[in-house]
């Protein structure tokens, strides 16, 4: 969700004028609060879970599926009970961009082995306690991307684009479906467009059917930046509109939260073909199976200049990718040397936060975040205590949407260092939701346990985000991956040269083992619970979950992106032509609904019953 204030937003022309401002005010924040919780440790491992849900008004005379407006109501009634009655809630409710979306966290954090097995009951808690306060013929749903969202009257109720005037400028998306409940999200978009000088977009390459038309629409006649045979998306709601999975857990102190932020960032590619689960764009299939890159391309901020595409004059610096996208280095100052592409950052930023004792590694970690400018600013926070307030630290930190992120502790709350895992797009049921946290937060407890080393070139890494995405890349898609993950680092020569064996596998092998050459990291979580001898309810319920991403993995399982490509394909009123229509589209949500409240789906969920 990020960083949320109250107050008067400003205007982009104003946000600008209180730029450098709020970097030189940030920087210096975050030494003050490096300088007081550096030292800080012993905190107890716990962790905890956002989902982002959409909320669905279904017309069932027409046979029509909306995205329902309703997001303000529903968080005054479920924010009251927060308020009111806070022993009695089962979840925590915020806003999110879309006025259709509303994000879930549990009311408190989980913790050891033990409560591994409470997620999905809490999970499934959460839909309970909103559905409550749904209509009749809405529903909560956890699709990361509505099917046809940016088609004509897509919301209830229905709103036309207006791309002459409002926030967005978009062909698609009218500024009412974004949140109503805080300026934040409509001044982020339009500061977004007016930093960039022009609407963000991306052009999504269509999946070619038998029956596929070239040009796939009219857009590329209405729009310059539009390609003929591409899903075109123009606004910041094609990406924050969309809904994802996170997982954020405290690290017994900064040291150790910085290596697993290292550890997991490998992992990031991987868990997003594992997690993908959005096919179908503006009513049409793409050859995309994940959300990353729309979103990333939906906000990006950067200039012409800044782009490469113009001399630098009015900016610093030419940044290597947007503000949203895989993170650009390692944190430890053991992994330097897999750092291998070089870290965008001012040197007077550098250079101030080295002399303020911050070591090199994370002194270029924080820099870099510091290149962006701030693209939302309230009136109310722009002169501050930076002895005792960090709101803009948080406001930079905050919309830098990158795969991993390092938090803060927050003492007040007796809170620690926390890493945030953020790539994974939502899943259909509780179910995999669960399996998919709790796979991943357990799979620090086993890193640490056998001090295993998945290092390898970050470089790697961003090559592997750059296919991780593409349709059916679990099957058709080798990644880079360390083999020799239970060796410690060595340097090879006077070069500095890592010693890891870094070699192309299929999710499968990484997931699954490859016989003697690789273990399989499914195989190390279960060989950990029999370590830790974990009771037999727990252990069952954890064994599932590595089931399912074991059948995924392996392609036996389908992930959501594939088994809705398949229901769109094999619908009758498909006509081998791409196009989702709004029939195709109501029949797959309402399956959608039906799986979620626990009809039987074995090539989806395998034997599971919900």
């Amino acid at each position: 969700m990020g960083l949320l204030n109250e107050g008067k937003s400003l205007s982009h022309q104003e946000t600008m004028k209180y730029a450098e401002h709020v970097r030189k005010h940030g920087l210096i924040q975050f030494i003050n609060q490096y300088r007081r919780f550096k030292g800080r440790k012993g905190d107890p491992f716990k962790w905890g879970d956002e989902i982002e849900y959409t909320i669905i008004r279904f017309f069932e005379d027409r046979k029509e599926a909306k995205l329902c407006l309703r997001n303000g109501e529903l968080l005054a009634v479920l924010n009251e009970q927060e308020r009111t009655r806070p022993d009695e809630i089962r979840a925590l409710w915020r806003p999110e961009y879309g006025a259709y979306m509303i994000e879930g966290t549990p009311t408190k954090p989980f913790g050891g082995l033990e409560t591994f097995g409470t997620v999905e009951a809490n999970m499934k808690g959460r839909r309970e306690e909103i559905g409550a306060h749904l209509k009749e013929n809405e529903a909560i749903l956890c699709v990361t991307c509505f099917p046809r969202l940016g088609c004509e009257n897509f919301t209830d109720p229905p709103y036309k684009p207006t791309p002459s005037v409002g926030v967005s400028g978009s062909l698609f998306y009218p500024d009412e479906a974004i949140n109503q409940v805080h300026p934040r999200w409509k001044n982020t978009t339009n500061n977004i467009m007016e930093r960039r000088g022009e609407k963000p977009y991306t052009n999504l390459p269509v999946f070619r059917d038998v029956n596929t038309k070239i040009p796939i629409d009219d857009t590329y006649q209405r729009d310059e930046n539009a390609a003929p045979d591409c899903i075109y998306m123009d606004t910041m709601g094609f990406g924050g509109g969309f809904c994802c999975l996170q997982a954020t857990f405290q690290g017994s102190d900064l040291d150790q939260a910085r290596f697993l932020y290292d550890q997991l960032t490998p992992f990031c590619p991987i868990m997003v073909a594992l997690a993908a689960s959005s096919p179908i764009y503006r009513g049409f299939l793409s050859e995309t199976d994940a959300r990353w890159d729309i979103i990333s391309g939906c906000t990006d901020c950067r200039t012409e200049e800044e782009r490469g595409l113009k001399p630098l004059k009015n900016n610093k610096l030419v940044l290597k990718k947007p503000r949203y996208s895989s993170v650009d280095c390692y944190l430890s100052p053991a992994n330097k040397k897999y750092n291998d592409i070089s870290v965008d950052y001012r040197q007077e930023d550098f250079e101030q936060l080295r002399k303020s004792g911050v070591d090199e590694m994370l002194a270029e970690h924080i820099a870099n975040l510091f290149v962006r400018d701030t693209i939302s600013l309230f009136s109310e926070k722009i002169h501050q205590n930076d002895e005792e307030e960090r709101d803009h630290y948080e406001n930079i930190l905050s919309t830098n949407w990158r795969s991993m992120r390092l938090k803060l502790p927050v003492p007040e709350e007796n809170i620690g260092w926390r890493v945030e895992f953020r790539p994974m797009d939502v899943q259909m049921t509780d179910f995999e939701n669960a399996a998919y946290v709790c796979f991943v937060v357990l799979l620090t407890r086993v890193i640490l346990h056998y001090k295993l080393n998945f290092m390898m070139p970050i470089s790697k890494v961003d090559e592997n985000f750059s296919n991780c995405q593409k349709r059916d890349a679990i099957k058709t898609t080798k990644f880079w991956f360390r083999q020799n993950i239970q060796e410690e680092d060595g340097i090879s020569d006077a070069e500095n040269k890592p010693t890891g064996v870094i070699v192309q596998m299929t999710i499968n092998e990484i997931m699954n083992g490859k016989g003697e050459e690789f273990p399989g990291i499914i195989p190390l979580a279960r060989r950990y619970l029999e370590d830790q001898k974990v009771d037999s309810d727990t252990s069952k319920k954890l064994n599932g979950y590595f089931d399912l991403l074991a059948g995924r993995a392996s392609g036996k399982i389908m992930t959501v992106a594939t088994w809705m490509r398949k229901f769109v394909r094999e619908h009758p009123e498909y006509k081998q032509d791409s196009v989702v229509t709004e029939r195709i589209c109501y029949d797959l949500l309402k399956t959608v609904q039906r799986i979620q409240n626990g009809e039987p789906c074995t090539e989806l969920l395998g034997q599971k019953v919900i």
